[in-house]
C-alpha cells in the first residue's frame, strides 16, 4: 500500500496514560507483570496441547490458536505503552502508527471469528454428541481457522482502505498510548465525518454480530444443558461460563469503543488497558481454572520443562 503524497506528518504523538510520576510506577509494575504472564500462560498452553496427546481433539485445538492470538494482542500495543512510561516524548512513525492499526484489527477479527467456532464446538458436543467427531473433524478445524484469518486480512484491508491515503498535515497529537482509529481519523487535514462513521459501523457491526451470534449460541445451549439434566450437566455448564466470561470481556470493551454515544477519553483508556494487557492473561486463567484436564497436563509440561533444565 502507498502511503498518501499529501501528507506532511511524518510521526505521531502520543500524550500517554497519566503525568503523575507514581501511576506511572504503578502501571509499569502492573503491566509488565500481567503482559509477561499472559506470554508465559498463553504459551504454556500452546505447548500443552501439542505436546500432549490426549489434548488433540478440536476443543484444544481452537483453545490452543486463541491462545496464540492472545500472544498477538499482547504484544501489539502493550511493549510500546510499557517503554513510553517514562518517555517525555512518546513517538511512533507514520508506517508504525499504520501497522499498528493493521495488526489491532486483523487480530480482533480472528479472536472474534475464533470464539464463535468455539461457541459452536460446545454446541455440537453438548446437543450432537454422538456426531461430534463427524462434524468437528480435523477439515472442519481447519476450515475453522482459514475462515478466522480470512475474515481479520478483509476485515483488517478494508479499515486501512479507507486511511491509508488521507492527508494529514498536522497536528499529530494521539490522546491515547496507541493508534486508535478514530482518533487517528480526526487528524486528518479534511472533513472526516463520514470516514468515521464507516469506521466505526464496520467494527461495531462486526463486533455486535459477533457478540450477538455467541449469546444466542450459549443460550440454545444452556437450555439444552437444562432438558437433558444428567451427571455431565455441571460440568458442561462450568465449561460454558468460562466461555460466556471470556467472550463479555473481550466485546465489553469492543462494543463500549465503537457503540457508545458518550466517548469519555479517561474510561477510554482504561478499557484499552485492560483489554490489551489484562484479557490476554485472563483467557488461559479462566479456560484452564476448570479444566481438570488441562490443569494436570500443564503441570505435567512444566515439571517436564523443570526436570530438562535441571539436567542441562
Amino acid at each position: 500500500m502507498e502511503l498518501s503524497n499529501h501528507s506532511v506528518v511524518s510521526e505521531f504523538v502520543f500524550l500517554g496514560l497519566t503525568n503523575s510520576w507514581e501511576i506511572q510506577l504503578l502501571l509499569f509494575v502492573f503491566s509488565s507483570t500481567f503482559y509477561m504472564a499472559s506470554m508465559m500462560g498463553n504459551s504454556l498452553i500452546m505447548l500443552t496441547v501439542t505436546s500432549d496427546p490426549h489434548l488433540h481433539s478440536p476443543m484444544y485445538f481452537l483453545l490452543a490458536n486463541l491462545s496464540f492470538i492472545d500472544l498477538g494482542v499482547s504484544s501489539v500495543t502493550s511493549p510500546k505503552m510499557i517503554y513510553d512510561l517514562f518517555r517525555k516524548r512518546k513517538v511512533i512513525s507514520f508506517s508504525g502508527c499504520i501497522t499498528q492499526i493493521f495488526f489491532i484489527h486483523i487480530i480482533g477479527a480472528v479472536e472474534m471469528v475464533l470464539l464463535i467456532a468455539m461457541a459452536f464446538d460446545r454446541y455440537v458436543a453438548i446437543c450432537k454428541p454422538l456426531h461430534y467427531l463427524t462434524i468437528m473433524s480435523p477439515r472442519m478445524c481447519i476450515s475453522f481457522l482459514v475462515a478466522a484469518w480470512m475474515t481479520g486480512l478483509v476485515h483488517s484491508m478494508v479499515q486501512l482502505a479507507f486511511v491509508v491515503n488521507l492527508p494529514f498535515c498536522g497536528p499529530n497529537v494521539l490522546d491515547s498510548f496507541y493508534c486508535d482509529l478514530p482518533r487517528f481519523i480526526k487528524l486528518a487535514c479534511i472533513d472526516t465525518y463520514q470516514l468515521e462513521f464507516m469506521v466505526t459501523a464496520n467494527s461495531g457491526f462486526i463486533s455486535v454480530g459477533s457478540f450477538f451470534i455467541l449469546i444466542v449460541s450459549y443460550i440454545v445451549i444452556i437450555l439444552t444443558v437444562q432438558k437433558h439434566s444428567s451427571s455431565g450437566s455441571s460440568k458442561a455448564l462450568s465449561t460454558l461460563s468460562a466461555h460466556i466470561t471470556v467472550v463479555v470481556l473481550f466485546f465489553g470493551p469492543l462494543i463500549f469503543f465503537y457503540i457508545w454515544p458518550f466517548p469519555s477519553t479517561h474510561l477510554d483508556k482504561f478499557l484499552a488497558i485492560f483489554d490489551a494487557v489484562l484479557t490476554p492473561f485472563l483467557n488461559p486463567v479462566i479456560y484452564t481454572f476448570r479444566n481438570q484436564d488441562m490443569k494436570v497436563a500443564m503441570r505435567s509440561v512444566f515439571s517436564q520443562l523443570v526436570s530438562y533444565r535441571k539436567i542441562s
